[in-house]
């Protein structure tokens, strides 16, 4: 009993030893962005430094309207691949699920999307999710804004000099709602895939 008393004690040690292993927030992340499509899939990369985001890659990966759908779906694999290779993301985002009027249509987004995802999930990274309403609320203030005013906001944001391709804007604009959101309190934060 004195000797509990008297000062000497044993440190608590952990049941599983991990290694500390600082992880970046929203504001020190390298933020990829996609945009699944088949015939234009768009990627943004930023830098989320807290106020003062800035882009590291963007573009569309392109595929020709005579291209097969598997040919498109191997470029987008691929490219994305080498661009995960390259910059090393410490997290994606894509745009969320739309409701699509034309089942066709519908089955060959979900194509490009699980390409692009399953090639992104080979990484280990984090990849989450966010509504295109919600993109557009947080980037240009109003849910039903056009690509042209995203593009707009997107190259503003980012002090681009010129404005980004569509497709590659609105994926920009995932990274950068995303880096965003988790920077503040949220109610609804992105959903992880």
């Amino acid at each position: 009993m004195q000797e509990r008393l008297g000062g000497s004690r044993r440190a608590a040690t952990p049941v599983f030893e991990r290694p500390a292993v600082a992880t970046p927030n929203g504001s020190n992340k390298k933020i990829l962005g996609i945009d699944p499509s088949l015939r234009g899939c768009g990627y943004g990369l930023i830098h989320g430094a807290k106020g003062n985001p800035r882009a590291l890659a963007h573009g569309t990966i392109s595929c020709p309207a005579n291209w097969q759908r598997s040919r498109c779906l191997v470029k987008i694999s691929q490219t994305l691949r080498e661009l995960m290779k390259e910059h090393k993301p410490d997290v994606c985002v894509f745009e969320g699920l739309f409701y699509a009027q034309n089942l066709q249509t519908a089955l060959i987004m979900g194509e490009a999307r699980g390409a692009a995802i399953a090639t992104i999930a080979e990484s280990g990274i984090s990849i989450y999710e966010i509504a295109p309403r919600k993109v557009k609320q947080a980037i240009v203030g109003y849910g039903a804004a056009q690509k042209s005013a995203v593009a707009k906001m997107v190259q503003r944001m980012l002090k681009l000099v010129e404005q980004p391709a569509p497709d590659a804007a609105d994926a920009l604009a995932l990274a950068l709602t995303y880096a965003n959101e988790t920077n503040r309190y949220s109610l609804t934060a992105p959903r992880k895939l």
